[in-house]
């Protein structure tokens, strides 16, 4: 059969070694400033689309908007199912009661209910049926491999619709042996999973209604061609795609000479922190301030792949370069900010009542459990946090009053669990220190795991006090990298020119700068 009904497995794509030799080659200029400074000013490998070129905006057309569109939708489509192992195509339902709905259902009702009062009348009219047995040779035949010949032939054969019309003429016709004829070959085109639909076919008794179904089935069978088919280029696409959407999104800048815009605000953002830091640096006693510190690109560029860990994705629009896995950032980004709730939960539990529960990881367990339950939907705007950190501090002090019992030790004080539960719903506070703590230590876990050339194989140590989801962390840590890692390989080339006009251009005016205060 040229497909099968097995079900998709889960995964998360991963770069090859040779991707990596590609990386490093697309980011060469992206080093620290260590490599010669002439290959990072020299001009040879800037294009006439550079972002931060000086030279006036031309004016886009509406052909070229709509070209660049149409190589974007190329270009997010075959990401998507590069890197989406799930990824497959279903079939559009309308909302129940909806008008449109209702709107399709009386259409199709009543030409069926056409069909049925012309195959009934004396004599029968055939031809609505000839057409959709025309119909139906066409799908069939779409569904055959380019050597399936002998059933090629078959088909053609047993549907021709010439011949058909003549026997219809002569009052010969067998529609219900023709419609026979279909479901057996359907049966043998169609997926496992389609097998239960087939003996649903040979089933049913009125001619309109097997012909109704047949169309059903076909539907659902040309779709799992379409998933087959999905699946069998991802292979190919993965080999191919660090080139083909490289391409694809030149294209799409010389198109659109302003489709580097936000990336290069998101870039220029982490430019001029990282300035501020090392110039705050610079300023503490026993520092030298003889020259200006010099930005390491790679680090500007990793410290903006953090930023997005803490994006807004609601409100702020994502850069260019980062559109395909916007989806995939924001559901990480949402998983994370629950783990660090859960940790947060959990820090506060250790530092109140460690001491009483000392070796039983067992609670520790329960309660997570727990806050993972209660926190599911914490980046809804509907979700009451307050409400849910609340409950799960009471539902925290009977799991531990609880285990005191079996240990034959003393309940926890009234003070005691209202301290408890008063901290677990202040985490939600802005500025609160615990949060803020558990924070700032999964961005340093997050960052060690972008320095590491291949974190798949050798991830970093869990910072403490993470110790509670470091194997959630750990797997959440390694998708969050295959998508840093692959879009470095992709627009590698288009950072490296973005950040040579802003770090230069940085340098030239702190030199203005320190040159006039001499003066």
């Amino acid at each position: 059969m040229p497909f099968n009904g097995e079900k998709q497995c889960v995964g998360e794509d991963q770069p090859s070694d040779s991707d990596s030799s590609r990386f490093s080659e697309s980011m060469a200029s992206l080093s620290d400033y260590d490599c010669s400074r002439q290959s990072f000013t020299s001009d040879s490998s800037s294009k006439s689309s550079s972002p931060a070129s000086t030279s006036p905006p031309r004016v886009v057309t509406f052909d070229e908007v709509m070209a660049a569109a149409r190589n974007l939708s190329n270009m997010t489509l075959a990401h998507e199912i590069a890197v989406n192992e799930n990824f497959q195509l279903k079939q559009d339902a309308l909302p129940e009661n909806s008008l449109a709905g209702r709107v399709r259902h009386i259409v199709h009702q009543a030409f069926w209910d056409v069909l049925e009062s012309e195959l009934n009348a004396e004599p029968p009219e055939y031809e609505h049926a000839i057409k959709l047995f025309e119909e139906i040779r066409e799908v069939l035949l779409s569904f055959l491999t380019p050597g399936g010949n002998r059933l090629r032939n078959q088909i053609c054969e047993v549907l021709d619709t010439d011949l058909i019309r003549q026997q219809a003429e002569h009052s010969a016709v067998d529609i219900q042996a023709l419609a026979n004829y279909v479901i057996s070959t359907m049966g043998k085109l169609c997926a496992p999973v389609r097998d239960d639909d087939i003996r649903e076919l040979k089933a049913t008794c009125n001619i309109v209604d097997v012909l109704r179904q047949i169309f059903h089935v076909l539907d659902l069978m040309k779709m799992d061609m379409v998933n087959f088919t999905i699946r069998s280029l991802r292979p190919h696409l993965q080999r191919q795609l660090v080139d083909y959407e490289r391409t694809k999104f030149q294209e799409i800048l010389e198109e659109t000479p302003s489709a580097l815009d936000q990336t290069t605000e998101w870039i220029k953002e982490s430019v001029h922190e990282e300035l501020l830091s090392l110039s705050e640096t610079a300023l503490t006693p026993g520092a030298k301030n003889s020259s200006r510190p010099s930005l390491s690109p790679t680090l500007v560029l990793n410290n903006s792949y953090l930023k997005l860990l803490q994006w807004d994705y609601q409100k702020k629009e994502l850069p260019e370069t980062l559109m395909t896995d916007g989806a995939r950032l924001q559901e990480l980004t949402e998983k994370l900010n629950q783990l660090k709730m859960i940790a947060c939960l959990s820090l506060i539990t250790n530092n109140m009542v460690g001491a009483m529960t000392e070796g039983l990881p067992e609670l520790a367990i329960r309660v997570k459990k727990i806050s993972a339950v209660l926190l599911d939907g914490m980046n809804k705007e509907t979700f009451n946090l307050k409400e849910v950190l609340n409950s799960i501090g009471v539902q925290t002090c009977v799991e531990v009053n609880k285990t005191l019992m079996e240990r034959g030790l003393p309940a926890l004080n009234a003070e005691v669990q209202a301290n408890l539960v008063g901290q677990f719903s202040s985490i939600e506070e802005e500025d609160n220190p615990i949060w803020s703590l558990i924070e700032k230590r999964i961005q340093l876990y997050m960052k060690s795991l972008l320095c590491l050339p291949n974190p798949q194989k050798c991830m970093p140590a869990v910072p403490g006090g993470l110790t509670v989801v470091q194997q959630e962390l750990e797997v959440l840590g390694s998708q969050y990298a295959s998508i840093v890692n692959l879009n470095k390989q992709v627009y590698g080339p288009f950072y490296a020119n973005i950040l040579r006009k802003l770090l230069f251009s940085e340098e030239a005016t702190g030199k203005a700068e320190a040159s006039s205060s001499t003066n």
